[in-house]
């Protein structure tokens, strides 16, 4: 493990001394055409951008979270640089009023996010007029997207209600956010324990043309390396949340290709630094941090 932080940080100043010597020494040109610094700087503001697809509002039942009111939230994304964060919501999570829950959501995104925070609502198939509630996301709230949480609302993905739930989000070009975890089972109250979302029956349904485009959220104690590889290759994305281990994302990208791979916090559960460490202690190529902080999930989110 230190040897391979070691090597991160040695790039690190390597690379920082040669700009910094660059910049000194009047190699960067300064007598160019018009077009082109327009151009660099299009590129270096792509360059700055963060998207985080993971980032829930709201109180967590069990425990206060340092970050969960919804201010000091979008303070903290502020601070490091997100741009926009795709959030969800506990009360979509625990209670039954969904189309309430949804509603908060949207005034909270609105309120003390907007330009941020992006709502996802929650929708869930095992209560009725689940189709009123996905309807009203999309129409009334304007949500791009809608988020998933099978192991909660207590459904399998193999249930008819969750193929017809794909099928509704794919006509009305909606991203579906599956969450196969929010909290690792052995930090779980004794009396709530829930398990991990299976998520092997949804392969089959992505081989549908008419599937969503989905991204499966806190997967990584949930999924096996092969379930994971052949979800990304019918088209599933993954979020960096949960990777564990020194170099994880370096380990992920060797498994899956690049392009299916997105930043997320899973802020306030997570610290929000712990994400942004791993895309640093990962020591990956400019295009591939590019890809995972903005570019990935800019190319999900409907035009």
């Amino acid at each position: 493990m230190n040897i391979k932080l070691q090597v991160t940080r040695r790039e690190f100043t390597k690379s920082t001394a040669a700009a910094t010597a660059a910049i000194a020494s009047g190699i960067v040109a300064v007598e160019q055409s018009s077009a082109a610094p327009a151009s660099k700087a299009k590129a270096g503001a792509a360059a700055n951008e963060l998207i985080d697809t993971n980032v829930t509002l709201g109180r967590w039942p069990f425990r206060r979270l340092p970050l969960d009111e919804t201010p000091a939230l979008v303070a903290k994304l502020r601070r490091h640089g997100v741009t926009q964060a795709w959030a969800g919501t506990f009360d979509g999570i625990f209670h039954k009023d969904v189309a309430a829950a949804n509603a908060r959501l949207a005034e909270e995104c609105h309120q003390h996010g907007r330009g941020l925070l992006v709502p996802f609502g929650s929708v869930n198939p095992a209560l009725p007029a689940w189709e009123e509630d996905l309807r009203r996301c999309v129409e009334v709230h304007k949500m791009p997207g809608i988020r998933l949480h099978p192991n909660y609302h207590g459904y399998r993905l193999d249930a008819p209600e969750f193929a017809k739930l794909l099928s509704l989000a794919a006509a009305r070009r909606c991203v579906v956010q599956i969450a196969a975890d929010m909290e690792d089972e052995r930090m779980q109250h004794r009396l709530a324990g829930v398990p991990h979302a299976d998520l092997a029956p949804l392969l089959p349904l992505l081989a549908n043309k008419l599937a969503p485009r989905v991204v499966v959220l806190n997967w990584f104690r949930a999924a096996k390396t092969d379930l994971v590889k052949q979800l990304a290759g019918a088209g599933a994305s993954f979020d960096i949340a949960t990777v564990e281990s020194v170099g994880g994302v370096a380990n992920l990208l060797r498994q899956i290709s690049a392009e299916r791979v997105l930043f997320g916090s899973h802020a306030p559960f997570f610290y929000f630094e712990s994400a942004t460490l791993k895309l640093k202690e990962s020591a990956l190529l400019a295009e591939q941090e590019l890809a995972l902080r903005s570019g990935n999930a800019g190319r999900l989110l409907p035009a």
